[in-house]
């Protein structure tokens, strides 16, 4: 999250409109110091000393403070009489230095007390200062900041909610992006605009609709060419089995039924791997017991496997019945522990399966965990991505012993999605470990 919020667009944008705003308001205010500071050297400010001197002339000469007060009650500014027999100031007592005046009104340091703008001194030895008259309006510019501040916030909340606004195509594109990568492509993105983000959303959208019908053109030739050949790998099954058993003849026998049992074993998984592409609509669910189908799984394989070690088998107490298709668990099952016994061969620790209970901070069950390992010497760190993909295979010569043509672990990845689940693999050093989740679409479906 915290690199979403410094990688995003609309912030990054916000941020550019902000500083490009106080740029543009520094550069106009620069602009027109400058062109307020030259307009003052040149015109206002001898008419300001003209108005100055009219005003001493006005108090007197000695100094008047009834005519001070009655200037200061005229006019909005300020007086103070220093001298030998007057001390006097409009403001009372108070420190001058927190007189209100306006500074850019005084001269550089350096003039002569009697030249600056707002000070004058009378024959008698007094000095008049002059400033400006705040006191009215001291509230005022407290009102006026939060104000300020108010509509800056607001401006710069409508900047977001509209660039927001701008870029929200951008979310339905990675949106629709995320659902087309995960095979769904019956909802396209909504064009909402005709501008450049619209025809991007467009373009996705054809590039989808391509994809789709390029994956639906494969899956129906795979269909096709998989029901097709069922019926001649049965005929070629029946006649090698009218073979005789004895003499030179049964060791080919024996080699062409154990290939054709290869090919119907593929066409199956082929078959099986297009149902399971339909997802949790493919699924027959019943009341399983889990722990007793790993256990006739676990008996199966070793029958097959005599020579093999027994696999350890370790299922949590207290597994309640959990609605599974008996018959695509049982797959996966197999799957996983043909491979396992297959890469644990010459290894002095037996392939290991453990079965335990999902539970949420609610205590109730959600869903089972399975975990398949073995002790062999396990794959690239690179190759882990890609082992549930189908016809994918480390190995490139495909032989039967090293693991058949790739669809294995790819059929156990569909049937965990299709129980709204998920498969992972990693390297457990020594050996591969495949761990499945399998997750009830409600926890009100499992059984006690």
């Amino acid at each position: 999250m915290h690199h979403r919020m410094r990688h995003s667009l609309k912030r990054r944008l916000v941020l550019l409109f902000i500083l490009l705003a106080l740029t543009m308001s520094g550069a106009f205010l620069f602009g027109m110091q400058k062109a307020l500071g030259a307009g003052w050297r040149d015109a206002a400010r001898p008419l300001l000393m003209d108005y100055v001197d009219r005003l001493a002339a006005d108090i007197g000469d000695p100094p008047s403070i009834e005519r001070a007060q009655a200037l200061t009650q005229r006019l909005p500014i300020t007086v103070r009489i220093n001298g030998p027999r007057i001390q006097w100031g409009s403001e009372g007592s108070e420190d001058p230095a927190r007189w209100r005046r306006e500074t850019w009104l005084d001269d550089p340091p350096g003039h002569a007390e009697g030249d600056r703008l707002l000070t004058r001194l009378t024959a008698d030895g007094h000095r008049i200062d002059f400033g400006v008259n705040v006191r009215p309006w001291r509230d005022h510019p407290r009102y006026i900041g939060f104000a300020t501040l108010g509509a800056l916030l607001l401006l710069t909340w409508l900047a977001y909610a509209w660039v927001r606004r701008l870029l929200r195509p951008l979310d339905d594109i990675r949106a629709g992006a995320q659902r087309f990568g995960r095979g769904e492509f019956s909802q396209p993105i909504p064009i909402r605009k005709a501008d450049e983000l619209g025809d991007l959303a467009g373009d996705v959208n054809a590039m989808a609709h391509s994809i789709h019908q390029m994956l639906e053109a494969k899956r129906g030739l795979l269909l096709a060419i998989s029901h097709e050949l069922r019926s001649p790998i049965t005929r070629a099954r029946l006649n090698t089995e009218l073979l005789p058993e004895q003499g030179e003849s049964a060791a080919r026998r024996e080699a062409l039924l154990r290939d054709l049992q290869e090919m119907a074993d593929l066409v199956s998984d082929l078959l099986e791997s297009e149902r399971l592409g339909q997802g949790h609509a493919a699924l027959q669910l019943e009341a399983t017991d889990l722990e007793g189908l790993v256990r006739d799984v676990v008996q199966a394989l070793a029958e097959v496997h005599p020579d093999a070690p027994a696999v350890q088998v370790e299922v949590a107490p207290g597994l309640p019945l959990l609605p599974l298709d008996r018959a695509r668990v049982r797959l996966l099952l197999r799957n996983l522990l043909d491979n396992a016994v297959r890469h644990s061969a010459g290894e002095p620790r037996a392939p290991q399966l453990s079965v335990r209970a999902l539970a949420p901070e609610s205590g109730s069950v959600t869903g089972v965990e399975i975990a398949v390992r073995d002790h062999g010497p396990g794959v690239e760190e690179a190759a882990l991505p890609h082992l549930a993909e189908a016809f994918y295979r480390p190995d490139a010569s495909r032989g039967r012993a090293t693991g058949g043509v790739g669809l294995g672990l790819y059929l156990c990845k569909l049937v965990a999605q299709a129980h709204g689940g998920h498969l992972r693999v990693r390297n457990a050093k020594p050996g591969l470990e495949v761990v499945v989740t399998l997750a009830p679409d409600s926890p009100d479906t499992l059984l006690s």
